[in-house]
């Protein structure tokens, strides 16, 4: 976990040198709001706008590999820039431009994590559960009941959730992501 630290530490510093906009999102954000949980790389949302995307791109590759060959072109065309620390560390930057993307990092703020005192830029565990529900894996679904469970459903804004998770869920044609994050939401609310 230090190693990883140290790189969304640097990162997250790099960013802000820049005056950019970001939080950390992915098993950095659930190891903040949900549980101790291994992950190996670090995941960020990085608000970039649409047309802007290349200048962005462009001074991570200075201080970051690429972890394609094509990470560049890859980044334009998917909004996803996959570098990596010197270290091996992965890094997945996702290229924010959405108005749910704009709202989960204006809401995000800096949790402490254990070791020494380091602070990181995170997501809303609001909008941790809107990421993981629409991306809908199995571990997904996991992250999301355990940051249920550890935030505790009472105190969880359900209709930022839900006003950010319908559209998502529509978009990707998969509405049934809604109907099984409230059976969940139900499952832990209805005791």
């Amino acid at each position: 976990m230090t190693d990883l630290l140290d790189v969304a530490l640097g990162l997250q510093s790099f960013c802000e040198e820049r005056g950019w906009e970001f939080c950390f999102i992915g098993g950095l954000a659930v190891q903040a709001l949900a549980e101790a949980r291994l992950t190996k790389d670090a995941d960020m949302t990085l608000l970039t706008g649409w047309g802007r995307e290349e200048s962005y791109i462009d001074a991570l590759l200075e201080r970051y590999q690429g972890r394609r060959p094509d990470a560049r072109e890859f980044a334009l065309a998917n909004r996803v820039l996959l570098l990596q620390a010197g270290n091996g560390t992965g890094i997945d930057i996702a290229l924010g431009a959405l108005p749910f993307e704009q709202s989960a990092v204006q809401r995000s703020g800096y949790e402490v994590f254990a070791a020494g005192g380091a602070s990181l830029r995170i997501c809303t565990p609001e909008d941790l559960i809107v990421m993981k529900a629409f991306a809908s894996r199995e571990q997904d679904w996991r992250d999301v009941r355990m940051t249920i469970v550890r935030q505790g459903p009472e105190t969880l804004d359900w209709d930022y959730i839900r006003g950010h998770l319908r559209p998502l869920a529509a978009a990707k044609e998969a509405p049934e992501i809604v109907d099984q994050l409230e059976a969940l939401r139900r499952r832990y609310t209805d005791r």
